[in-house]
């Protein structure tokens, strides 16, 4: 005779592919105790099988909800069914996206509704949009706890939607720094036209899209090829990551007779190997939550030239373990990249300690820790006041 399973959680995205915040699920799942939690992944539009394999628990059901463009709403009948079937103690919903899915879980008693914010959206940057505030208060009274992966989101919900300090927790992303680590022998990534040691290699991997800004990167290069004579032998740029940016990005080297000195490969799937290959990591992004890519160059002893937006001043200790500089300013940005290239032992020193915070303060097991106290304290308040409600109901029917 066998007990009870695990209560199960609900994570709802919008779709379920290569990201930050998806991978961020990904490490949730695949380390939280499996004595105590099991896991479903629901996203709203569709989920990407090759990205799906990077689930490694056999018990993970995946679901596509195929959502047209628009709102949720017609969905609602049909997550309400879901989520009536599933049963499941806690939904945690990710950034706004996803946040509607919280009313379906409301109407099916979903004891513990979590809401987790990950990052600023493009069309929003600095979370000044009234319609998207709007959204999210109109969203509140269904949301039992919230989650903010930086303290300016929390602050955001704090001050901008009006949620109580009291249902915030701030939880930093956390980086697996055995996946993510230097390599003694550092040999050139399959396909890459540039060789570690020979060529100094600035890097960046990300969507290339409005937000990521690697149009600013790519002026900024071609800015600090022109600072140092050497540069033209020996600075190089990879920029890893696909989207609507690509075109102009190419086009921004190629008027600069540059495009040579650049590599742009796309989507790639070995990352670890490609960080290693850097001399130094670039994030020239308008806004961010926490840099999840940040995280992972920091583990692996890379200095970081990030812009100072988000979360990113809370992870890169400027002077210590990386340089911060305004964003959209290419300038900036190409002077922070060539001092690093002109002065090799500082960006080792950097590199040095940005490791150390990595493994210090940023680690994946601890971020697991806290979501796993999270989940088990929303999900006992959330049971509780379900009983509560049940007894209340129950006396009044007796008078």
């Amino acid at each position: 005779m066998t007990g009870d399973p695990p209560p199960l959680i609900v994570h709802v995205v919008f779709r379920f592919a290569i990201g930050g915040l998806e991978n961020g699920v990904v490490n949730l799942v695949n380390r939280l105790p499996q004595h105590a939690w099991r896991h479903a992944i629901v996203a709203l539009t569709d989920v990407d099988p090759a990205f799906a394999k990077r689930i490694t628990r056999e018990d993970v059901e995946l679901i596509s909800l195929h959502k047209r463009p628009g709102h949720a709403v017609p969905l609602y009948p049909r997550i309400y069914s879901l989520l009536r079937k599933l049963r499941p103690a806690i939904v945690h919903t990710r950034n706004l996206a996803a946040l509607e899915a919280v009313v379906p879980a409301w109407a099916a008693r979903v004891p513990a509704r979590i809401h987790g914010e990950h990052g600023r959206d493009a069309r929003d940057p600095a979370g000044t949009r009234l319609r998207y505030q709007w959204a999210r208060r109109a969203f509140k009274p269904f949301v039992t706890r919230y989650v903010a992966v930086a303290p300016d989101l929390a602050q955001y919900l704090r001050d901008g939607i009006g949620i109580a300090a009291s249902r915030i927790d701030q939880i930093y992303n956390g980086v697996d720094t055995q996946r993510f680590q230097p390599s003694a022998h550092r040999e050139a990534a399959p396909g890459c036209p540039f060789q570690p040691g020979e060529h100094w290699i600035v890097g960046t991997v990300g969507r290339m899209d409005t937000v990521k800004d690697q149009v600013n990167l790519a002026h900024a290069f071609v800015q600090a090829v022109r600072m140092n004579p050497a540069a033209m032998r020996r600075l190089r740029l990879v920029l890893v990551g696909d989207g609507v940016l690509r075109a102009e990005v190419e086009a921004i080297l190629a008027r600069a007779g540059l495009r040579e000195l650049a590599w742009l490969p796309g989507e790639r799937e070995d990352i670890p190997r490609l960080m290693q290959t850097f001399d130094c990591f670039a994030l020239p992004s308008l806004a961010e939550g926490v840099s999840n890519t940040i995280l992972e160059a920091m583990a692996t002893q890379l200095p970081v030239v990030a812009t100072r937006v988000g979360a990113n001043a809370q992870l890169v200790e400027h002077g210590l373990s990386g340089t911060l500089v305004p964003a959209s300013d290419s300038t900036a940005l190409a002077t922070a990249i060539a001092a690093y290239f002109s002065d090799p032992a500082l960006a080792r020193r950097h590199g040095r300690a940005g490791r150390q915070l990595a493994e210090k303060r940023f680690s994946i097991g601890r971020m697991v820790d806290q979501y796993h106290s999270l989940y088990s304290s929303a999900m006992h308040a959330g049971v509780s006041g379900e009983l509560l409600a049940v007894e209340t109901a129950q006396r009044g029917r007796r008078v």
